[in-house]
């Protein structure tokens, strides 16, 4: 069937149908998974490529920088496998920083789909593992002490495990059946992708996928393209510090709009640090397509067409762009920064679009000991949002993940694998930045340790110096705050927890967007009433005596 065979609607019936397709497999995998992460977190991504490897779609939970990161993964896996290499059943395994999301919990695979012996596509996913073994802590110095690096290789050949990868991930994982569990409960979404894709290619009259490949992606190329043709040509800049280690960092941020194409540029950023807050390029460029997908063309289809008009450039060497062996652990406490970069730039052209500064980079603990009853190993992470920030119609939710999108996790489920009791989770009053959007609440969590055994934990979290901003006129939210026993303990860094010790996490609170002085007395007035704003903060900030 040639391109111009497919009709606008049906062109549309087929897209939703294979859109609808990924979205289902997605469920499989999720659904079938061991780990909380995947399971209440969505950790994860699922992606479909068409045969030559353009990126087509993706089920709609999936994390930005995962669904960024896959066409790198997918491109270095045909470099070490070629399609002639590939055979019905194959499916590669990899967590190599460089060609994956950036640091070593993260396993991607790739599943070539054949349709009678002809090669049709390839199914492609990431999930998030808690325990990738080796102790990678805040204090590594290279990517060698953060775990286990796994080659590309194939794990699945011709349908047939093989014994050897699946024995060298058991033997350096302190949990070896939640992760494998989660490594098959992405075969199994292999086989049922396989499976919908094959009937709805027999039932369409499609023998491969390239006219709809062909026809989609050029009409996202076409889109963003006009997207972009309608902003003004020039250079926009943004650059702000960060946390850091040991001393503040600096992001840099530099957008460059020539007709239809978008550059954007983070020279002036920081040296890439000794400490394991480097992004690898692959990382960054992810978030900074995401950010630009999110400003200019969020409604039509994600693909390759999408990222054509785009090109993403880091100094070599940088914090946004780390050479290896460099330690890549907490790679989102640098990468999470580039879209509030690229919104900081864009801010001036595009006021009705941008959001102001969450409080993010996402935020989570690591718990690892043993268990009272048989003793046998944990680690688990727990994650929090802080605030978001505020929006261009409305203010920022509170404790709503950007730029990434993981959901909360029920605190009984925690609870229940680990021996420990949330004994507080709350908003923050007074934590979102004014302005006439406020800026999202963030919260706080206290935990008790009720464990016989010690337990380890590992924090990695930023905003503590630096909030995050409010734009075009609204104030900044609150910082973080992380404390043991009532005492503040460093933002990244290891603590050991005996039972009854209680550690507090308060995240970051949204910045503020537009002016407090155009905020509405009525709008005010309910912030009051629910306890998000107390009437001192809100007379201070906007003068409002009730």
């Amino acid at each position: 069937m040639s391109s111009g065979a497919l009709s606008p609607v049906r062109l549309g019936l087929i897209w939703r149908r294979l859109d609808g397709i990924v979205d289902q497999v997605s469920e499989t995998f999720v659904r079938a998974a061991f780990s909380v992460v995947v399971r209440d977190n969505y950790d994860m991504a699922f992606s479909l490529f068409d045969a030559q490897g353009r990126q087509l779609t993706q089920s709609k939970r999936s994390i930005p920088s995962f669904m960024g990161t896959l066409p790198r993964t997918l491109q270095a896996v045909l470099e070490r496998f070629p399609t002639e290499q590939l055979k019905p059943g194959d499916t590669i395994i990899s967590n190599d920083p460089w060609i994956g999301t950036g640091h070593l919990n993260d396993i991607s695979m790739v599943h070539p789909i054949f349709r009678d012996d002809r090669l049709i596509a390839f199914a492609a996913s990431t999930a998030h593992t808690v325990d990738i073994g080796g102790a990678p802590s805040p204090t590594a110095r290279d990517r060698f002490e953060e775990g286990l690096c796994i080659p590309i290789c194939k794990i699945v050949e011709a349908g047939r495990e093989s014994p050897a990868v699946i024995d060298f991930l058991s033997e350096n994982l302190r949990q070896p059946d939640e992760t494998l569990g989660d490594i098959r409960a992405q075969f199994a979404a292999y086989r049922d992708c396989t499976e919908k894709l094959h009937a709805m290619m027999a039932e369409e009259g499609l023998a491969d996928l390239t006219p709809l490949a062909d026809e989609i992606i050029a009409r996202s190329e076409a889109s963003m393209r006009a997207a972009i043709a309608l902003l003004p040509d020039g250079a926009y800049q943004d650059g702000f510090d960060i946390d850091g280690v040991d001393q503040p960092l600096r992001v840099a941020c530099a957008v460059r709009i020539a007709g239809d194409r978008l550059a954007v540029d983070f020279a002036g950023t920081s040296p890439q640090v000794r400490w394991p807050i480097n992004s690898v390029l692959n990382y960054t460029q992810a978030y900074a397509r995401y950010a630009v997908k999110c400003l200019l063309d969020p409604g039509a289809p994600n693909n390759a067409g999408s990222l054509a008009p785009i090109s993403i450039a880091a100094p070599e060497g940088c914090l946004l762009n780390a050479t290896p062996p460099a330690p890549v652990w907490g790679r989102h406490l640098s990468g999470h920064y580039v879209p509030p970069a690229i919104f900081g730039a864009l801010a001036p052209i595009l006021p009705d679009r941008v959001v102001a500064e969450s409080g993010s980079p996402l935020w989570n603990v690591y718990f690892a000991g043993r268990l009272d009853a048989g003793g046998e190993p944990f680690v688990k992470m727990f994650f929090m949002n802080g605030g978001h920030g505020a929006r261009p119609h409305g203010d920022g939710p509170g404790c709503l993940s950007f730029p990434s999108n993981v959901s909360n996790q029920p605190i009984e489920a925690f609870e229940h694998q680990v021996p420990m009791l949330v004994a507080e989770k709350c908003f923050v009053p007074d934590s979102g930045g004014g302005g006439r959007y406020r800026g999202g609440n963030a919260q706080r969590l206290r935990f008790r340790s009720l464990s016989a055994h010690p337990i380890t934990m590992t924090i990695r979290h930023e905003r503590v110096q630096f909030p995050p901003r409010g734009l075009l006129g609204g104030l900044p939210g609150t910082t973080g705050l992380d404390l043991v026993n009532g005492e503040v303990i460093p933002a990244k860094g290891r603590s050991e927890l005996s039972r009854g010790d209680e550690v507090t996490f308060q995240t970051a609170g949204g910045g503020g967007l537009f002016a407090v002085a155009d905020r509405a007395r009525e709008v005010i007035e309910a912030d009051i009433e629910s306890g998000l704003v107390t009437e001192d903060k809100a007379r201070a900030t906007y003068g409002h005596d009730r």
